[in-house]
């Protein structure tokens, strides 16, 4: 089959291990980043098999309707990128394996590296010492303060862990069946958002970004954090309500912010909003940009297409699609 692989920005999937399971199809790789409709559909004329790096492109009808040779999209986790109803009215399968009960380590863990470089002010302190300053302020140890932890879900589960490894209290704030899940683990859950948001130090989301959650986290939520508190993000920008975090920060509640997410991405203009305030630590959406978790999803990937070129189409999300093809 001919094969695409889409925002590969550092060519690496060829150099994992998996990749030998795409041996015998014809594979093209694309380094760099491409969303304008007609010269995307330019460059996957003749594609049979998409394969996505998570939500780096969108992939609507607009789109789809050009790709007539497109028979299959495959990737890992969730899909909001994706026009399904689209897909399943032209014929193409979506293979997505959402990996219940695996939570992504590698987010989780840069998380954790994200609230201690924050928290110790790390970049700022790097920064001025490459600049000939010894020290150019003092932070904060994130023993015996409280973690807050919005979603608990089962990267959220892994972050609350490491804040108790840490000595922080955990605090947990979540629809109410996730509620009852940090409940049943033994994590204490706040009375209300209100609280949730006036009583932790740091707050970490981790939620899915659907409609019920877009801006889900208002200004009026960021104005009761503590002037001393930290925001972290590592899950999806638009939780947040457009244009929100940058005026709290200005505003100093809370007084830091820690991201790795944005609402358009890639980000490239040094002056965006979050960008130039000096009390954001800023990544580029590598929480699961990691060889370890590369493996583990591309495998799975790559999979959904050997078992689609045997006639036996796995993970499908879309399954009334199969009467089609």
């Amino acid at each position: 089959m001919k094969v695409t692989i889409l925002d590969d920005y550092h060519d690496t999937l060829r150099t994992l291990d998996c990749f030998s399971k795409l041996a015998g199809h014809d594979v093209t790789i694309w380094n760099d980043h491409l969303q304008d409709v007609e010269p995307l559909a330019a460059r996957l004329r003749d594609t049979e098999a998409l394969v996505l790096i998570r939500e780096r492109t969108q992939i609507r009808s607009t789109l789809l309707e050009r790709l007539p040779r497109l028979r299959l999209i495959s990737q890992r986790s969730v899909y909001p990128h994706i026009d399904i109803d689209a897909c399943t009215r032209l014929g193409v399968i979506v293979s997505s394996n959402l990996h219940a009960g695996t939570p992504s380590y590698a987010t989780a863990e840069l998380t954790w590296g994200l609230v201690l470089a924050a928290m110790r002010q790390i970049p700022q302190q790097m920064a001025s010492l490459k600049a000939g300053t010894w020290q150019t302020g003092v932070g904060s140890t994130v023993r015996g303060k409280t973690l807050g932890i919005y979603g608990y879900g089962r990267i959220g589960k892994v972050v609350a862990e490491y804040g108790k490894a840490f000595g922080m209290n955990v605090l947990v704030w979540a629809r109410p069946d996730s509620l009852a899940k940090a409940r049943a683990d033994g994590w204490p859950v706040a009375a209300s958002k209100a609280e949730f948001f006036e009583r932790c130090d740091v707050i970490s989301l981790h939620m899915r970004l659907v409609e019920a959650t877009r801006g889900i986290v208002t200004a009026e939520d960021l104005a009761r954090m503590k002037p001393t508190a930290l925001l972290v993000n590592t899950s999806r920008a638009p939780l947040v309500a457009p244009g929100a975090l940058a005026a709290a920060l200005r505003a100093g509640r809370p007084g830091m912010a820690a991201v790795d997410v944005f609402e358009e991405e890639p980000v490239r203009d040094p002056a965006h909003p979050l960008l130039a305030l000096d009390n954001v630590v800023a990544t580029p959406h590598i929480g699961y940009v990691s060889r370890e978790e590369y493996e583990l999803q591309f495998a799975d990937i790559f999979d959904q297409i050997v078992a689609y070129a045997a006639g036996t189409p796995t993970n499908v999300v879309n399954p009334d699609v199969l009467a089609k093809t």
